[in-house]
C-alpha cells in the first residue's frame, strides 16, 4: 500500500509542454491586465498606488508560475506550502479593497496555472463589472474641528461650537494649560453640510482670546 502511494506521488509530476506553459502565461497576462485596469478605475487620488497595481499583475503571473511547477505533484505541492509558510508580509494595507484584489490576483493565477481559463475569464469579468459599479464607493468622511485659545475663553468656545452645530459636535479632546486651552471636536459630513452657511471661524474669532481654528478632513484614504 505504501509503495503504491509513493509510486503515485512520484509518477504524477504533471509536467506541461512548452505550448501549454505559454498559453497559461498569455492567459495570466490578459487576466492580470483586467485586474490592473479594474484597480486603476476603482481607486483615485492619494489612495491609488501604481506600484501596488503593478504588483497585482506580477502576483497573477507568479501564482501561474507556481501552479505550472506544482501541477498535480502532491509531494511538490506540500514542499511548496512549507516553503511559502515562512514568508511574512509586513506591507500596510491602506484600503480594505486591496485585500480583495490580492485574493483576486492569486485566484486568477491559480486558474491560469491549471489551464482552467473559463473560470478565470468569467470570474474576472464579473468582478471587473462589479468593481466598476461599486468600486468608487467611499466611506463617510469625518472632520475634526481644532480650536486653540486663552484659558479664559474656554466656556465661550464650548458654547459657541454647540450653538452653531446644534449640540451635535462631539468633544473628543480637551487640553488645558495654565494660560491656554485646546478643543478637538468630531463633526460628521452631514452636519457640516447642514451648517455650511455658518462660518464657525468667523464666529470664534470674534472672541479676542481665540488664536487658531482648524478644520481637518479625516477619512479612509488619508488624513489631510
Amino acid at each position: 500500500m505504501n509503495q503504491d502511494i509513493l509510486s503515485y506521488i512520484m509518477n504524477h509530476a504533471g509536467s506541461l509542454s512548452l505550448q501549454e506553459i505559454l498559453v497559461n502565461f498569455i492567459a495570466a497576462i490578459a487576466v492580470g491586465g483586467v485586474i490592473f485596469l479594474s484597480y486603476r478605475f476603482s481607486h483615485s487620488g492619494a489612495l491609488y498606488s501604481g506600484k501596488f497595481n503593478v504588483s497585482l499583475w506580477m502576483l497573477t503571473l507568479v501564482t501561474t508560475l507556481v501552479m505550472c511547477v506544482i501541477g498535480n505533484n502532491i509531494a511538490l505541492s506540500l514542499g511548496m506550502v512549507g516553503a511559502l509558510s515562512i514568508v511574512r508580509f509586513r506591507t500596510a494595507i491602506k484600503d480594505a479593497r486591496d485585500t480583495a484584489y490580492i485574493f483576486w490576483a492569486v485566484a486568477a493565477g491559480i486558474c491560469c496555472g491549471i489551464s482552467d481559463f473559463m473560470i478565470a475569464v468569467l470570474g474576472s469579468v464579473v468582478i471587473f463589472l462589479l468593481m466598476l459599479v461599486l468600486g468608487n464607493i467611499q466611506g463617510n468622511n469625518r472632520y475634526l474641528l481644532i480650536v486653540r485659545g486663552g484659558a479664559a475663553a474656554g466656556e465661550k468656545i464650548e458654547q459657541a461650537v454647540q450653538e452653531v452645530y446644534g449640540g451635535k459636535a462631539r468633544l473628543c479632546v480637551k487640553n488645558s494649560a495654565r494660560e491656554s486651552v485646546e478643543y478637538i471636536y468630531e463633526l460628521s459630513q452631514k452636519l457640516l453640510q447642514r451648517t455650511e452657511n455658518v462660518d464657525i471661524s468667523e464666529r470664534l474669532f470674534q472672541m479676542d482670546s481665540v488664536e487658531t481654528v482648524d478644520l481637518v478632513s479625516q477619512n479612509d484614504e488619508i488624513t489631510s
